[in-house]
């Protein structure tokens, strides 16, 4: 019997690097170097997630047969010194933390990276957009499909078109830096006053709280599209051919809007609103007519997205309402995490030329890849730090937590593998009954300790989701949003025009007002019970005891932190927050009752 061949694929160096294995063509494991180091978004070598991937497949650095980077190095490292020579600002790189990333990912070899005599596989670089395509297409469910990516910038590409067809990509359309939407919409972010590659969430949902009265202004003298969805920036606006900058040129927008960059951390008025639901409507535009022109040129019945400009759920369900095609797949990882695990699987299918299997299926096992622990290692650490809890069986578990739920108390859910991508699924959750008209607010002021007017997220059963919202989609990754069913909402009396969204959040405007926006939609998890039976299972319950299978479904980290990989993060993140209970593993743990827990508990960070 033949020894299984293993891909390592790596991403680095600029946001969310991360580490995916693939053995004999499976996804067995990939994780975000965060969830080890504990630094949000963390760019370094994702030496500890690559790690943990050969040590939870019971293998080492001899037995990888190919390592898989994410990007092209010197293709990249010349992108950016040309940006620094055409602004002048090529001396202002040299000795920064840019500089040094970039001269240590410009080594042909980027498995001398690894450690020292240890390295046996070969190394392949796989062109940036390239390993976004791979990674939306290769694990969909689609024989043949068009694949379209969208980010902020790779070596030169900014958004490209492919064609997918068993295990081959052939690219067909491509536009370079620095004509980019990822940049354009992670511009007005900064302009919005939140933070580039952490805020763009933020300003797409600020947008329904606005009117998008600046979009026809922003067309006009910013961002130019074309029918076939090609698009030009007037560079005019933007100071991003910096190195390291993302931002519109401030004198330029201010004569042009009338108002100047919000500050950080300032009141959030209507016009800000105004000019987020602008940049939205613009970029929704523009992707919507790309997915158009691919659909025009490949034929496909199916599409399948990935980049950063995919995490963005509003557009994606705009692309499935407007672009003619009969199924729509994205990448749960879209960002440049995902990266590592398109480049692996490009290595793996492409250049390998091993065809998919199983046909027909998404391969991304629910996006549960990251690391789990057994009761025996959460009960170990328990008791280590002195925690009072309860051990229970699997229905007892499930049935407490629903009760407790029901009761109305927060309740932090710590199970089974880790989730890959920036979104939890149900295994690092903080969960809520989604009935409560205070529990956003709350939610978000005291144990997320971010912007009230951020929404939430509902989970349900794939079967009951009709019950709740309109044509809804499977949205397994809490990918597209869905209106809330006409006959739940309640009427909202007052007018909202001149209300700053932070007043508007306490509006009940559903049955389900906690997970209810302002525009009346969701951002959807369809939970399928063969994917995710433990979380479906709580789901159900809740539902037996409430007559409403839904649940607020939030990521288990608090603002500034990544998602909780550990149980020692959990108990942190659980002991510095005013979240009730925490189920981890069999184990269900009273806040009220951890007086005696000897952990050092750090203060929450300022900004995301």
């Amino acid at each position: 019997m033949s020894r299984a061949k293993n891909v390592l694929g790596v991403s680095a160096y600029f946001h969310d690097s991360a580490a995916c294995l693939i053995r004999d063509g499976e996804i067995v494991a990939a994780a975000q170097e965060e969830a080890f180091t504990r630094r949000k978004h963390d760019q370094s070598f994702p030496a500890q997630a690559a790690q943990w991937c050969l040590t939870s497949a019971g293998i080492d650095w001899s037995d990888i047969d190919w390592f898989a980077y994410y990007e092209l190095p010197l293709l990249k490292m010349r992108r950016v010194l040309a940006s620094a020579a055409a602004t002048g600002q090529q001396d202002l790189i040299r000795g920064t933390d840019l500089w040094a990333q970039l001269n240590v990912s410009s080594r042909r070899d980027v498995g001398a990276m690894f450690p020292p005599g240890r390295r046996h596989g070969r190394v392949l670089a796989v062109e940036h957009h390239l390993s976004h395509a791979a990674s939306a297409f290769f694990p969909s469910p689609f024989d043949e499909a068009a694949v379209v990516t969208v980010d902020g910038v790779g070596e030169y590409t900014t958004t490209s078109i492919s064609l997918g067809r068993d295990h081959t990509l052939t690219p067909l359309r491509r536009q370079e830096f620095p004509h980019s939407l990822g940049l354009f919409y992670s511009a007005f972010t900064h302009y919005c006053g939140f933070r580039v590659n952490s805020g763009e969430y933020k300003l797409m949902g600020l947008a329904p709280y606005g009117t998008p009265r600046y979009s026809a202004l922003i067309e006009d003298r910013i961002l130019r599209i074309s029918q076939d969805g090609s698009f030009r920036l007037n560079m005019d606006y933007f100071d991003f051919l910096s190195p390291s900058s993302q931002r519109l040129s401030a004198d330029r927008v201010e004569e042009l809007l009338g108002r100047p960059r919000r500050s950080e951390e300032t009141d959030i008025d209507e016009f800000y609103a105004d000019v987020a639901a602008s940049a939205q409507a613009t970029f929704e535009k523009a992707v919507v007519r790309i997915t158009r022109h691919a659909r025009s040129i490949t034929g496909a019945r199916n599409l399948c997205l990935a980049g950063g400009g995919a995490l963005n759920c509003v557009a994606n369900s705009k692309i499935q309402a407007e672009s003619g095609f009969e199924g729509i797949w994205v990448q749960p990882a879209a960002s440049d995490a995902g990266g590592s695990l398109g480049a692996a699987s490009y290595v793996w299918h492409q250049r390998l030329s091993n065809r998919r299997r199983p046909e027909g299926k998404d391969a991304m096992q629910g996006s549960l890849l990251g690391p789990s622990f057994d009761n025996g290692t959460i009960r170990s650490y328990l008791d280590s730090v002195g925690a009072q809890y309860s051990q229970v069986d699997h229905e007892e578990l499930v049935r407490t937590a629903a009760e407790l739920l029901a009761a109305g108390k927060i309740v932090a859910w710590f199970q089974g593998r880790q989730e890959f991508g920036p979104r939890a699924l149900g295994s690092r959750s903080i969960l809520g009954d989604p009935r409560s008209p205070g529990l956003q607010r709350h939610l978000n002021l005291a144990v997320k300790n971010r912007e009230s007017f951020r929404p939430f997220a509902p989970a349900v059963p794939v079967e009951d989701a009709k019950d709740y919202f309109e044509a809804p989609t499977d949205s397994p990754y809490m990918l597209f949003v869905a209106p809330v069913r006409k006959d739940l909402r309640v009427p909202v009396s007052s007018t909202d025009r001149g209300v700053r969204p932070e007043e508007r959040v306490g509006q009940v405007r559903s049955v389900l007002p906690a997970i209810t926006h302002v525009d009346h939609s969701a951002r959807l998890q369809t939970v399928d019970r063969a994917t995710h039976p433990l979380f479906w299972d709580l789901l159900r319950t809740f539902g037996s005891i409430t007559g409403t299978p839904v649940l607020v479904n939030t990521s288990f980290n608090v603002r500034g932190e990544p998602i909780v990989c550990t149980p020692e993060d959990a108990m942190k993140t659980f002991l510095r927050t005013e979240i009730d209970y925490l189920c981890m593993g069999d184990n269900i743990l009273d806040r009220r009752k951890q007086s005696a827990v000897n952990i050092t508990i750090s203060p929450v960070a300022d900004l995301d």
